[in-house]
């Protein structure tokens, strides 16, 4: 038997008895916790709820196999999915804390998050999918769900992993068989998820001469608190925001307190180099020539984002 087959075979048993096990206890999923948690799919969406018992009736077979090719993990279904559903087996998400003390030996009480440094955030470090979800300001401005990000977990996608080692820790380089033992799977797709909130801030397309620590206290006082609005009010992109994921008005009624609302998810919260490129929503008084940095948007927003037609 190779390492690639060993390894994959006593990764599958251990994980699909620790799947088995958690069953057993219940710890996997505690259906009166998914009752509990199930607010928005009531007996108004009987469609929803009948989602939601299949999956619990599928992962009550206890079958890794059989729940990594869950029809929950792909389209169409996933389009579709109530976050109750995606919680009957990953529930953890919401009691997961973040570390009180780093792999390097720094506290948490004594070093501040970059999150923690925009006057939206206030408490102490928190899990990642609690700021996203559960935190005070998510809730006022964010309507996200799992899908959202997580579009499915297709195994079909798998890359292989190059830096491999065998049961001793030496590295493998070649393999018997011609394929790594290990495999990354995609769980997001950071372009399309994670890049609309925490890109790069375009300054040079705005025209601005720096960041925006640099040329915000120009256009900022008491009586204008937010300097974003010096352009964005009236000027510029004044149709915005009106995606499903986003309380569209809610953001525009923060907005006027500071302009930590805008610049936390248009360079204040930056992982990339590069900025998103939104799609241009035509506004009054739009100009009809499209500069250069923005041929080929988009004029609309992804389909599945658009809120129902009134």
């Amino acid at each position: 038997m190779s390492t690639q087959r060993a390894f994959a075979g006593a990764s599958l048993a251990a994980v699909a008895a620790l799947f088995a096990g958690l069953l057993a206890t219940g710890s996997l999923f505690d259906r009166a916790a998914v009752a509990a948690e199930n607010k928005d799919a009531k007996a108004s969406d009987p469609a929803a709820i009948a989602s939601i018992e299949a999956v619990k009736a599928r992962a009550a077979v206890g079958d890794y196999t059989r729940a990594k090719w869950d029809p929950i993990h792909f389209k169409p279904a996933i389009d579709h999915a109530k976050d109750e559903a995606c919680l009957v087996c990953h529930k953890e998400i919401n009691n997961a804390k973040p570390r009180d003390v780093s792999p390097a030996g720094v506290k948490a009480v004594d070093t501040m998050a970059w999150y923690q440094t925009l006057d939206t955030y206030a408490g102490k470090q928190q899990d990642f999918h609690w700021r996203h979800i559960q935190s005070p300001f998510a809730k006022s401005v964010m309507n996200l769900s799992c899908n959202f990000c997580h579009q499915g977990n297709d195994p079909r996608e798998e890359s292989p992993h190059m830096t491999a080692s065998d049961g001793k820790g030496a590295i493998v380089t070649s393999w018997r068989d011609g394929a790594p033992p290990f495999t990354l799977r995609k769980m997001v797709n950071p372009t399309e998820t994670c890049l609309r909130c925490h890109g790069n801030y375009p300054a040079e397309i705005m025209g601005l001469s720096g960041s925006w620590a640099e040329t915000r206290e120009g256009l900022e006082s008491p009586e204008t608190p937010n300097g974003c609005l010096s352009c964005h009010a009236e000027q510029f992109r004044t149709n915005r925001h009106k995606v499903t994921y986003l309380k569209n008005e809610e953001i525009e009624k923060l907005a006027q307190k500071s302009s930590d609302v805008c610049f936390g998810c248009h360079g204040g919260r930056q992982w990339y180099r590069i900025s998103y490129k939104y799609p241009r929503h035509p506004w009054p008084g739009m100009p009809t020539e499209t500069p250069d940095w923005a041929q080929g948007r988009p004029t609309e927003s992804d389909a599945r984002f658009l809120p129902p037609a009134k």
